[in-house]
């Protein structure tokens, strides 16, 4: 009777064992890819550097908000939101797909990823600022189309984003700036998408395509 007790409990552990299992796959397969309403940070990926903004200025140029790119890991000024563009409504938890535009909005002071035609401060290319009102809001420089392979932006795959007014591609220098921003890296717009344009997501805040009712879960690297 012990042995077949034994062997009834065998079988339950296995059978929760499977069951977690799968449950898993389910999870890394809803996890896969980048979605609306997503938090994130994206990492260069020749660079090994963060996408990041401060309420730092341009002493040149637009004067606008700076942006940069850190080596630092855990740094909340590189958290960007996912967000449809201006005007435009996307789901919240619905996969972002290659060839959709995007805004990417800077949480710690509001404003969303930019570009104009400004020389950047370091390099002599193309200006990346951070800009919006009060409410978040900017304008078409805003917009970045997504360029990725396959039908959607899937987390572990590189993607490009190319500014639509303009048409150049986000990127990194090389350059480095000195004080206030001490060693945080030069981000620019690139006309070709070369060495320095490719960035892919590292931690964040992802919201699961099935939970995008309920609201009830999110997967969370931050």
């Amino acid at each position: 009777m012990y042995s077949s007790h034994r062997t009834t409990v065998s079988f339950l552990v296995a059978l929760f064992s499977i069951a977690g299992t799968i449950n898993f796959i389910e999870a890394a397969r809803n996890n896969r890819h980048v979605t609306c309403g997503t938090v994130l940070k994206l990492v260069n990926t020749d660079y090994k550097v963060r996408l990041h903004s401060h309420d730092v200025k341009y002493g040149t140029g637009s004067g606008q908000q700076s942006v940069t790119a850190t080596e630092l890991q855990e740094d909340v000024n590189s958290h960007w939101a996912v967000k449809a563009a201006t005007g435009k409504h996307c789901e919240r938890g619905e996969p972002v797909k290659c060839g959709d535009t995007i805004r990417l909005h800077h949480l710690a002071t509001n404003k969303n990823l930019h570009s104009h035609h400004f020389q950047s401060p370091l390099s002599g290319n193309q200006e990346i600022s951070a800009y919006g009102d009060e409410h978040g809001e900017g304008d078409t420089g805003d917009h970045w189309l997504v360029v990725c392979s396959g039908d959607s932006w899937v987390r572990t795959n590189p993607v490009r984003l190319q500014h639509i007014d303009t048409d150049m591609y986000l990127g990194v220098s090389g350059r480095t700036f000195g004080r206030p921003i001490h060693g945080q890296m030069e981000v620019i717009g690139l006309p070709n998408p070369y060495s320095g344009t490719e960035w892919i997501a590292a931690e964040g805040l992802f919201i699961h395509p099935t939970e995008k009712d309920s609201g009830a879960h999110v997967h969370t690297e931050l």
